[in-house]
């Protein structure tokens, strides 16, 4: 019954997690491009206002006409829209689906079986918990030391792009692939949060109450918060690709998944700054930004290359070929299979994914789920509490090759 309950928990929180991000991502995306495509205003009450850039737009049958004032407008209006609750609602869903998935089955998801040394659950759930803060407190750190002046962008990005390397590689060396790349889109997306809640909306409404007091506004509020804002819309490809790559064993469970989590995230990045620059391009302000986005799916296509299966080898010839593997028949299969599968694959049982392995045509008939979760992918049985052993994987491994046969 907790896992039918669980089952819910999940889908109800991703369903509300991708609502909301569609909203922040969107969001951000519309405000990256009306900055690129601001031209100085025409009229000259505009001018006077204090309008530093213009925008003429139509969308759903009218249309719009939003203005950027410099530092800040003479006055403001009644009624004032804050863009922070996509932010915050999309990483409050996001950490309880962390709960939820990873940090309620720490055991299965969190520790690497294949370490000689596993961490104990509470450690599994304390390491996960601490990339999130450390990569932010450490992130933060290097915009306040080093994201002041002309050259200041150009350092932060750079030891940013060394920190997240630095963070890829341990996290899919202490956790199992499929975590280590969630975890890491988590770690930026927390920092890309903590940014919207520790500096952007704090800087916004200082300025708020300076016009209200009719003081001064000081701009380097919102040249804090334009600066993280920018590293948020970079932050957002790779977060994506680190989110969506679990659902693909292939990349995660590589012998290199901290290069490709690095390389696939840093296409990512070459890709939104070629859509970043390319509404300025459009307004004569900047050289054709197409080389970033020829970087980015190079990148993509050469990780695609370099992760491509090997070919089969050729049959050797008769005289040769060395002496085939024996094949194991249903006995023997099903015998590892009412250890390991049959507690949660059978109409005894739950059933889970609507799977059941109880006779010979129904084993017979998901041989290629089998093969893939248990030799490919390795994911099951599900946190492996039957202990199933290189051995008996491999027995799957020459069952299915063999041609999944029912014989006994």
């Amino acid at each position: 019954m907790e896992s039918y309950f669980l089952d819910w928990a999940n889908l109800l929180l991703r369903w509300l997690h991708v609502i909301t991000a569609i909203a922040w991502v969107g969001s951000s995306f519309y405000f990256v491009f009306l900055d690129s495509s601001l031209t100085p205003p025409v009229d000259e009450d505009l001018k006077r206002d204090g309008v530093s850039g213009e925008l003429w737009a139509v969308h759903g049958g009218g249309f719009y006409h939003p203005v950027k004032f410099n530092v800040s407008p003479p006055r403001l209006p009644d009624h004032l829209h804050w863009f922070y609750w996509e932010s915050y609602t999309t990483w409050l869903s996001g950490f309880a689906l962390l709960t939820v998935s990873y940090l309620w089955n720490a055991r299965i998801y969190l520790v690497n079986p294949a370490s000689p040394d596993p961490m104990s659950t509470s450690m599994a759930i304390m390491s996960a918990l601490a990339f999130l803060v450390v990569f932010w407190l450490l992130y933060d750190g290097i915009c306040r030391v080093f994201g002041q002046g002309k050259k200041g962008d150009a350092v932060v990005g750079a030891l940013v792009l060394v920190l997240v390397c630095i963070a890829s590689f341990l996290a899919c060396h202490i956790f199992p692939g499929q975590a280590a790349f969630l975890l890491m889109g988590a770690m930026l997306a927390t920092s890309m949060s903590a940014n919207v809640f520790f500096w952007i909306i704090p800087g916004q409404r200082k300025v708020v109450a300076a016009l209200r007091a009719g003081g001064p506004v000081d701009p380097v509020h919102g040249k804090r918060a334009k600066q993280r804002s920018v590293h948020n819309t970079y932050f957002t490809l790779p977060v994506l690709f680190a989110m969506l790559s679990n659902h693909y064993g292939w990349l995660y469970n590589h012998a290199q998944n901290w290069l490709v989590l690095i390389l696939m995230m840093f296409a990512g990045a070459a890709i939104r700054q070629f859509f970043v620059l390319r509404h300025g391009f459009k307004l004569g302000r900047n050289g054709h930004p197409w080389p970033y986005a020829l970087v980015g799916v190079l990148v993509i296509i050469g990780v695609a290359a370099w992760l491509k299966p090997a070919a089969p080898a050729r049959v050797a010839s008769a005289a040769t070929a060395p002496a085939a593997p024996s094949v194991p028949g249903y006995n023997e299969i099903h015998a590892v299979m009412e250890k390991a599968c049959m507690v949660c694959h059978s109409a005894k049982t739950i059933a889970q994914k609507n799977v059941m392995l109880d006779t010979p045509d129904e084993v017979k008939s998901h041989a290629q789920q089998i093969y893939t979760q248990v030799v490919q992918l390795k994911k099951m049985p599900f946190g492996n509490p039957a202990g199933l052993t290189d051995a008996e994987r491999d027995m799957f491994k020459r069952w299915y090759e063999g041609g999944a046969p029912t014989a006994p």
